[in-house]
């Protein structure tokens, strides 16, 4: 029995489409287990260079920051008031080198904003730490096992 050139491509692409769609759930735990491990990663750096901040978690609340150079938690109504007074009363900006402007207030207050809800988005990551290292434990094992199976 002869078989044709189209009926072997044929069966080869029929076999790598199966193999490809019994794999892809294979590749979506992957990407999920690469996922987890890439906030793991993140939450153990943090833990390293956001050692401070994370001391006063329970404050970084979306409403503070976590102000470094002084080492000290700021809310965020009562620094854009005083934002709002340092260009009112023109007092003199270091970090631009003249008084201060609306609009420099303006951005500062834009980065402060940012800065609170990176914080607040860091203290919850370092706290789901354990939880994230619980699901990659077992999307592991599931993976494990489930190339075991095949």
């Amino acid at each position: 029995m002869l078989i044709s050139g189209t009926t072997v491509k044929r069966t080869v692409g029929a076999a790598i489409a199966m193999g490809l769609i019994a794999a892809a759930p294979l590749r979506a735990q992957s990407l999920t287990v690469n996922d987890l491990k890439g906030k793991i990663f993140d939450a153990h750096m943090l833990e390293k260079t956001f050692v401070n901040g994370l001391r006063v978690c329970k404050e970084l609340d979306g409403k503070n920051f976590y102000f470094e150079p002084r080492n000290r938690v700021l809310n965020l109504d009562e620094y854009h008031r005083s934002l709002e007074n340092l260009a009112r009363e023109r007092v003199f900006n270091p970090a631009t080198r003249r008084p201060w402007s609306e609009q420099d207030a303006a951005s500062r207050w834009e980065e402060v904003q940012k800065q609170a809800i990176t914080d607040k988005t860091n203290c919850e990551l370092v706290a789901s730490l354990p939880d994230l290292e619980k699901q990659l434990a077992e999307l592991e094992k599931k993976t494990a096992a489930s190339k075991k199976d095949q």
